[in-house]
Protein backbone atom coordinates (compact mmCIF):
# COMPACT_ATOMS: atom_id res chain seq x y z
CA UNK A 1 0.00 0.00 0.00
CA UNK A 2 3.10 2.53 0.82
CA UNK A 3 5.38 1.08 -0.54
CA UNK A 4 5.78 -0.07 -4.41
CA UNK A 5 8.50 -2.68 -3.65
CA UNK A 6 7.59 -6.04 -3.72
CA UNK A 7 8.99 -8.21 -0.26
CA UNK A 8 10.85 -10.11 -2.38
CA UNK A 9 12.83 -6.80 -3.76
CA UNK A 10 13.59 -5.45 -0.23
CA UNK A 11 14.47 -8.50 1.47
CA UNK A 12 18.51 -8.24 0.35
CA UNK A 13 18.45 -4.81 1.04
CA UNK A 14 20.26 -3.03 4.38
CA UNK A 15 20.77 0.00 5.39
CA UNK A 16 24.64 1.26 6.09
CA UNK A 17 25.81 1.65 9.68
CA UNK A 18 26.18 5.09 11.05
CA UNK A 19 24.00 6.47 8.36
CA UNK A 20 22.76 9.48 10.35
CA UNK A 21 20.14 6.98 12.62
CA UNK A 22 20.33 7.21 16.11
CA UNK A 23 19.12 5.06 19.47
CA UNK A 24 18.14 7.48 21.75
CA UNK A 25 16.99 6.51 25.56
CA UNK A 26 14.49 8.98 26.16
CA UNK A 27 14.86 10.80 29.92
CA UNK A 28 12.52 9.39 32.32
CA UNK A 29 12.81 5.72 30.61
CA UNK A 30 15.13 2.84 32.45
CA UNK A 31 16.85 -0.13 30.32
CA UNK A 32 17.93 -3.34 31.97
CA UNK A 33 19.77 -5.09 29.61
CA UNK A 34 22.71 -5.12 26.95
CA UNK A 35 22.29 -2.41 23.73
CA UNK A 36 24.53 -3.23 20.41
CA UNK A 37 24.37 -0.69 17.66
CA UNK A 38 26.04 -0.21 14.60
CA UNK A 39 24.87 3.65 15.08
CA UNK A 40 25.54 6.38 17.44
CA UNK A 41 23.71 6.00 20.28
CA UNK A 42 22.02 8.69 23.16
CA UNK A 43 21.27 7.64 26.93
CA UNK A 44 19.06 10.47 28.93
CA UNK A 45 17.49 7.82 31.02
CA UNK A 46 18.81 5.05 32.52
CA UNK A 47 20.42 1.89 31.17
CA UNK A 48 21.70 -0.75 33.79
CA UNK A 49 23.78 -2.71 31.29
CA UNK A 50 26.72 -2.37 28.68
CA UNK A 51 27.19 -0.52 25.04
CA UNK A 52 28.44 -2.10 22.23
CA UNK A 53 28.69 0.57 19.83
CA UNK A 54 30.67 1.12 15.99
CA UNK A 55 29.69 4.98 16.24
CA UNK A 56 29.31 7.44 18.86
CA UNK A 57 27.78 7.20 22.26
CA UNK A 58 26.76 9.76 24.53
CA UNK A 59 25.62 9.83 27.78
CA UNK A 60 23.18 13.03 28.43
CA UNK A 61 23.13 15.10 31.67
CA UNK A 62 20.43 13.33 32.98
CA UNK A 63 22.09 10.44 31.80
CA UNK A 64 23.39 7.41 33.94
CA UNK A 65 24.52 3.81 32.86
CA UNK A 66 25.65 1.48 35.39
CA UNK A 67 27.68 -0.91 33.01
CA UNK A 68 30.54 -0.98 30.46
CA UNK A 69 30.64 0.75 27.04
CA UNK A 70 32.70 0.59 24.19
CA UNK A 71 32.53 2.91 21.16
CA UNK A 72 34.50 4.78 18.59
CA UNK A 73 33.76 7.96 20.23
CA UNK A 74 31.84 9.26 23.53
CA UNK A 75 30.80 12.32 25.17
CA UNK A 76 29.83 11.86 28.99
CA UNK A 77 27.85 14.22 30.23
CA UNK A 78 26.20 12.32 32.80
CA UNK A 79 27.09 9.27 34.83
CA UNK A 80 28.79 6.24 34.26
CA UNK A 81 29.69 3.26 36.91
CA UNK A 82 31.74 1.27 34.44
CA UNK A 83 35.00 0.86 32.19
CA UNK A 84 34.56 3.20 29.08
CA UNK A 85 36.84 1.39 25.89
CA UNK A 86 36.56 4.20 23.45
CA UNK A 87 38.96 3.73 19.74
CA UNK A 88 39.18 7.37 19.42
CA UNK A 89 38.27 10.64 21.44
CA UNK A 90 36.34 10.71 25.27
CA UNK A 91 35.13 13.57 26.56
CA UNK A 92 34.65 14.16 30.23
CA UNK A 93 32.12 17.40 30.16
CA UNK A 94 31.79 19.53 32.72
CA UNK A 95 29.21 17.72 35.64
CA UNK A 96 30.15 14.60 34.53
CA UNK A 97 30.43 11.25 37.04
CA UNK A 98 32.61 8.41 35.85
CA UNK A 99 33.47 5.46 38.09
CA UNK A 100 35.86 3.00 36.53
CA UNK A 101 38.54 2.52 34.24
CA UNK A 102 39.00 4.51 30.85
CA UNK A 103 40.37 3.08 27.54
CA UNK A 104 40.67 6.11 24.93
CA UNK A 105 42.84 7.19 22.07
CA UNK A 106 42.90 10.70 23.11
CA UNK A 107 41.14 12.18 26.30
CA UNK A 108 39.76 15.02 27.27
CA UNK A 109 38.44 16.10 30.57
CA UNK A 110 37.12 19.14 31.59
CA UNK A 111 37.72 20.73 35.28
CA UNK A 112 34.16 20.17 36.76
CA UNK A 113 33.93 16.36 35.87
CA UNK A 114 34.86 13.64 38.55
CA UNK A 115 36.55 10.64 37.74
CA UNK A 116 37.56 7.66 39.79
CA UNK A 117 39.35 4.42 38.21
CA UNK A 118 42.68 4.48 35.94
CA UNK A 119 43.52 5.50 32.73
CA UNK A 120 45.15 3.88 29.88
CA UNK A 121 46.17 5.58 26.28
CA UNK A 122 45.51 3.66 23.48
CA UNK A 123 47.28 4.28 19.91
CA UNK A 124 45.65 4.68 17.51
CA UNK A 125 47.07 2.34 14.51
CA UNK A 126 46.46 -0.76 16.59
CA UNK A 127 44.40 -0.15 19.42
CA UNK A 128 46.80 -1.57 21.89
CA UNK A 129 47.11 -0.33 25.46
CA UNK A 130 50.21 1.20 25.82
CA UNK A 131 50.57 0.16 29.64
CA UNK A 132 54.42 -0.57 29.06
CA UNK A 133 55.25 2.80 28.34
CA UNK A 134 53.42 4.00 31.25
CA UNK A 135 54.56 1.69 33.75
CA UNK A 136 58.11 2.40 32.40
CA UNK A 137 58.18 6.47 33.09
CA UNK A 138 55.94 5.89 36.43
CA UNK A 139 59.35 3.28 37.67
CA UNK A 140 61.01 6.63 36.25
CA UNK A 141 59.58 9.21 38.01
CA UNK A 142 60.12 7.03 41.48
CA UNK A 143 64.01 6.55 40.60
CA UNK A 144 64.32 10.46 40.34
Amino acid sequence: MFNQKSKSETAGEVSAPGTGAATIIAAGTTLKGDISSNGDIRIDGTLQGNIQCQAKVVIGSNGSVDGDISGQQADIMGKVTGTIKVKELLQLKGGSYVSGNLYAGKLQIEPSANFNGQCHMTTATNGQVNEVVADKKAKELQKA
